[in-house]
């Protein structure tokens, strides 16, 4: 819950615009001041103070105990300029709220903490546990210093300026093994491990927890890297489980006895089969997602026993984002898309791409870019690299999955990888913005690109949409090895629509160099049109109205004038 707390009427009238759009995550302390901070404090998890930082300040003061415990604060000003993270930047999560709140209010953010200000992430919000020289091991990398990179559990990470090799005094150590930090280092605890319960009707919380904690003490693994617990699907409400999974504070995750029944497993038994259907539950529950067996089915200490486990070690599975970059235009970059650019750690693309977007990427993000005509062999490289167990980008114009590179990406990927697609706006669509509304009803793009797709294909489409009379937007239009495409395209519409049917021609849509025009079916000279172009041609019901070109949302039109 966020805490909202002013002193004046424009604070109260900004406070009540952001309680407004937040009415399920904030609540409004009213009264005095000093009152309304302290039991917020005490109350909620975050806070947003509109008033001056230094009132602030002295009014916290007392109140602040510990950084990784204490709610993150965010002070809005007077005017409703800035939103300012105070206390709480990282642990609290008030950097990322003074952003919202800025994003809500039109205030400015300010983070002041180092490694935001750099475009670092803070090696206490990748999502993991995290011990050791936190403070020391960041001022390295902000300072430029090598920090080793000790992947003992391969695990996909965000972008750091880290070293795999050679000598350094700082280490980031990737383990889920019960070891202290050294000297100046860090241990990052992925989410490694599947512990695998059976239980009886009725066992005690404190038989399955001291089991658990007991499996994974004598393999030496920490119970910080525990992702889960897992079990049988009759077993999903049992108290002793669903006890045990909340001190762990990991969820339970259940599967279906047929499904366990498929895993082989090295300690079978006709126990669980006589009760809830699969000879395993335990071994089966940890090991159904794959996995290596760390810790075979052992039994609690109880006589008689009431509770079995095991433990999986789950490989950190690689995750390939496609990226739409949009057609060029910053504003056009969706938030997603800059969020992903900057949780990768690998970026894959097309050089005049990477271009575009190389001041979005974090410090340590390594770039593997290649000129036109690679785009199987960038589809196979970033597959490779999630493969290998990296946070990978790999980004395309428009929207990826539209004449871009989810396709071939998708086509070499399995499911040994995650992936994610980000979705971005098309050429058609920012060249639809700027002629008008000439996509109000069905329409269909086609690439007149040959290099890919036979010509009698792409003919057989173009008479299609013709008869079918839909809006055509073409890509790849003319280029200057492919001339005659596009006036064979237009005389096949031609052919089904008025020589005064509009035609929009948009060049370089969203960009700095952006030209347009709308002409006619019968006017439009293919040789004005070039690989940068795209050209959209209405069907018998679309208007030039105003200078800009509009198609009707239903299947009729006003009359046109005599």
């Amino acid at each position: 819950m966020i805490g909202l707390i002013s002193a004046t009427a424009a604070g109260a009238a900004a406070r009540d615009r952001l309680a407004a759009a937040w009415p399920d995550r904030t609540r409004v302390y009213e009264g005095a001041v000093p009152d309304a901070v302290r039991a917020a404090y005490a109350e909620c998890e975050q806070l947003v103070c509109f008033l001056a930082t230094g009132a602030v300040v002295r009014l916290l003061a007392p109140l602040l105990a510990d950084k990784r415990t204490d709610p993150g604060v965010v002070c809005v000003d007077e005017g409703g300029r800035f939103a300012v993270s105070l206390v709480g930047g990282h642990g609290g999560g008030a950097n990322e709220l003074a952003r919202e709140v800025g994003a809500l209010l039109g205030a400015e953010p300010v983070v002041t903490t180092a490694t935001d200000a750099v475009g670092l992430p803070g090696l206490d919000t990748l999502g993991f546990p995290v011990e050791g020289d936190v403070a020391g091991v960041t001022r390295a990398l902000l300072d430029g210093e090598p920090v080793a990179l000790d992947a003992e559990v391969p695990w996909p990470l965000p972008a750091l300026p880290l070293t795999e090799s050679g000598a350094a005094a700082y280490t980031v150590r990737v383990t889920d093994r019960a070891v202290a930090p050294g000297e100046r280092e860090v241990i990052l605890r992925p989410p490694s491990l599947v512990v695998g319960v059976g239980a009886s009707k009725g066992a005690p919380v404190g038989e399955v927890l001291a089991l658990v904690e007991g499996a994974l003490r004598d393999a030496g693994l920490s119970a910080r890297s525990v992702a889960e617990v897992a079990t049988v699907h009759a077993k999903a409400k049992e108290p002793g489980i669903v006890g045990a999974a909340e001190r762990l504070g990991v969820p339970v995750v259940t599967y279906s006895a047929e499904e366990l029944s498929q895993v082989e497993v090295p300690n079978p038994s006709d126990a669980p089969l006589a009760a809830v259907g699969t000879p395993s539950v335990a071994e089966a529950a940890a090991l159904v997602r794959g996995g290596e067996l760390l810790v075979p089915k052992r039994k609690s200490a109880a006589r008689p026993a009431m509770a079995t486990c095991a433990v999986v070690r789950r490989p950190g599975r690689g995750r390939l984002a496609v990226v739409g970059l949009g057609p060029g235009a910053r504003d056009l970059l969706t938030p997603r898309a800059e969020a992903e650019l900057r949780r990768a750690s690998v970026l894959v693309g097309l050089d005049q791409y990477v271009d575009q977007i190389r001041d979005l990427l974090r410090p340590g993000t390594r770039v593997l870019e290649s000129g036109l005509g690679a785009e199987e062999e960038r589809a196979r490289t970033a597959v490779a690299e999630a493969r290998r167990g990296q946070a990978v980008a790999l980004i395309g114009s428009g929207d990826a999955g539209v004449y871009a590179m989810a396709s071939p990406a998708l086509a070499e990927a399995s499911d040994d990888i995650d992936v994610v697609g980000v979705p971005g706006v098309t050429a058609a669509l920012a060249a639809a913005a700027v002629l008008g509304a000439p996509l109000g009803h069905d329409h269909v793009s086609i690439s007149l690109s040959d290099l890919h797709t036979p010509w009698e294909v792409i003919e057989r489409r173009v008479r299609a949409a013709a008869e079918a009379d839909i809006v055509v937007t073409f890509y790849n239009p003319r280029s200057r090895g492919r001339d005659w495409q596009l006036p064979k395209a237009l005389r096949l519409l031609a052919g089904h629509r008025s020589p005064r049917t509009p035609v929009g021609v948009v060049r370089n849509a969203s960009r700095a160099d952006e030209s347009s025009r709308v002409t006619t079916l019968g006017e439009l000279d293919p040789a004005t049109v070039d690989m940068m172009t795209v050209v959209t041609v209405g069907n018998t019901a679309t208007r030039r109205i105003a200078g800009r070109m509009v198609t009707p949302r239903g299947y009729r039109w006003q009359e046109e004038p005599e």
